[in-house]
């Protein structure tokens, strides 16, 4: 699995311990007694995507002003299209989860594939240096360079709000449940005081991103469009 998994990422680790570390929940961690897991590189990896991907988007998009330069980096770099990258090198397959975790569908969930796609590339970088973690980064986001590998819905509602001159949506995390391994968070977007959608997720970002997708599928009902197509149309009406 690990032989795959780094054939996908296009490196293969000096010290795959570093690596093992990178795929190591705190469901395990906790299940096994040790301190040992992947959010330390979670942290990293997260500032050395940024850099890369902001450095990328700079070289290849000379003429392009600084609003737009951060809307694009965030579509490339939310979490949804994290996870669609994580599934396309198989990496749910080598995550180390507790039982419990293993058991409700964490292999699948965009959450933990995103953390630990971000604790990959921290572990890239402790192992070879920025210049590998930029050539890793780099080629598993040239598929998505043109547009963003899955539907980010906070963007896409924060755009229809927008476009009709309203305010940001707010979000707030209104329930919180479950041990500290094994958390569910509930979220709820409003937008000038009116609540449009809430969402369940097992981190306040994925809480979120469902939260805005309530909202795109009850703005699309009213318009007969589908959640993808009401970030096309909804702008268009007043």
């Amino acid at each position: 699995m690990l032989s795959k998994l780094q054939s996908g990422l296009g490196y293969h680790f000096k010290d795959s311990q570093k690596l093992l570390l990178a795929l190591t929940h705190s469901s395990y961690a906790h299940e096994n007694s040790t301190d040992e897991f992947n959010e330390r590189l979670e942290f990293l990896g997260d500032a050395v995507l940024e850099l890369v991907i902001s450095d990328w988007l700079f070289r290849q998009n000379p003429g392009m002003q600084e609003g737009m330069l951060t809307k694009r980096r965030a579509s490339l770099v939310c979490e949804p299209s994290l996870a669609a990258i994580a599934r396309g090198v198989s990496l749910g397959d080598c995550l180390k989860l507790g039982r419990g975790e293993s058991h409700t569908g964490g292999r699948e969930r965009d959450s933990l594939l995103s953390d630990a796609l971000e604790a990959v590339f921290g572990a890239v970088y402790l192992d070879g240096g920025i210049e590998e973690a930029r050539g890793v980064i780099e080629r598993l986001f040239q598929n998505v360079s043109g547009q963003s590998a899955v539907m980010d819905y906070k963007t896409s509602l924060q755009e229809i709000l927008q476009k009709n001159g309203g305010e940001s949506a707010v979000y707030d995390i209104i329930k919180e449940s479950g041990p500290s391994h094994l958390k569910e968070f509930i979220a709820q977007v409003s937008h000038e005081g009116k609540t449009l959608g809430t969402g369940k997720g097992r981190s306040k970002k994925e809480a979120e991103q469902n939260a805005a997708m309530s909202a795109l599928s009850a703005i699309a009902n009213q318009l007969n469009f589908g959640p993808s197509e009401a970030s096309m149309h909804c702008g268009e009406r007043t």
